[in-house]
C-alpha cells in the first residue's frame, strides 16, 4: 500500500465524477448482475425471524436495495453519486442517503447489517480505519458487515478514472480486526473458477 496520503478531496471528486459521467450505462450494465451469493452470505449471519435494518453502503442505482426489500427487510441506501441516489430513490425500495464515503454521518447502532458490495475499495488506505470504525459504530451489537472488493497485492492508486485499493486477505483481515470486527467467513468470486479467475474477495464480519 502507498505510504503517501493522497489528496482526499481529489480522490472523492474524481471518483464520483467518473461514476456520474457513466451513470446510465453503469445501471444498465450491472442491473442483471447476480450477487445473490453475497446477499445470502450477509443474511445467513443475521436473525432470520424478523425484518432487518440493512445499510446498503455504496448502493449505486439501487439493484440490491430492491433485493433486500423483496426479501422483507428494511434497507437504507447510501451513495455519493447524485445520479445513483436519484435512481435508487426512484426504485421505491427504501430511503436513500447521499453521503461521500470520506465524510460520513451515520447514526449509532442503527443497523443489523451493512452490505458493502464493491464499494469500500474506493476508500484510501489512510482513512479506511476511520471509515471502518464508523461502520462498526452504526451496527448494532451482534450485527454483521459484508464486504466485497477486487483483490490484489495491496496496491493503491488511480485506475481508469477511479481511486482504489486492491487488498489481499491478510491485510484486509488485519484492518477489519483492528476496527473491532470478528471474522465470520471469506471466499473468492465468481464461484467455481480457478483462483486466478476470481478477482473478488468477499468477507463477512461480526460486531461482537
Amino acid at each position: 500500500m502507498s505510504k503517501h496520503t493522497p489528496d482526499l478531496d481529489a480522490v472523492s471528486a474524481g471518483t464520483l465524477a467518473d461514476y456520474a459521467a457513466v451513470a446510465a450505462a453503469f445501471e444498465a450494465g450491472t442491473r442483471d448482475h447476480d450477487v445473490s451469493q453475497n446477499v445470502d452470505a450477509l443474511l445467513r449471519h443475521l436473525p432470520g425471524d424478523r425484518p432487518l435494518d440493512i445499510l446498503d453502503f455504496g448502493c449505486g442505482p439501487g439493484r440490491d436495495l430492491r433485493t433486500f426489500a423483496a426479501r422483507g427487510h428494511r434497507p437504507v441506501g447510501l451513495d455519493g453519486v447524485a445520479e445513483f441516489v436519484a435512481m435508487a430513490r426512484a426504485s421505491g425500495a427504501g430511503e436513500v442517503w447521499q453521503q461521500d464515503f470520506l465524510h460520513l454521518d451515520l447514526p449509532p447502532a442503527a443497523f443489523d447489517g451493512v452490505f458493502a458490495n464493491a464499494s469500500l475499495f474506493h476508500v484510501p488506505g489512510a482513512v479506511l480505519p476511520r471509515v471502518l470504525g464508523q461502520l462498526h459504530a452504526t451496527l448494532r451489537p451482534g450485527g454483521a458487515l459484508f464486504a466485497s472488493n477486487p483483490r490484489g497485492a495491496n496496491q493503491e492508486g488511480w485506475a481508469r478514472g477511479r481511486y482504489g485499493v486492491w487488498h489481499d486477505w491478510p491485510q484486509w483481515q488485519a484492518l477489519l480486526e483492528a476496527a473491532g470486527f470478528e471474522a465470520l467467513e471469506h471466499y473468492y468470486r465468481p464461484a467455481g473458477l480457478p483462483r486466478e479467475q476470481q478477482p473478488w474477495l468477499a468477507s463477512v464480519w461480526r460486531r461482537p
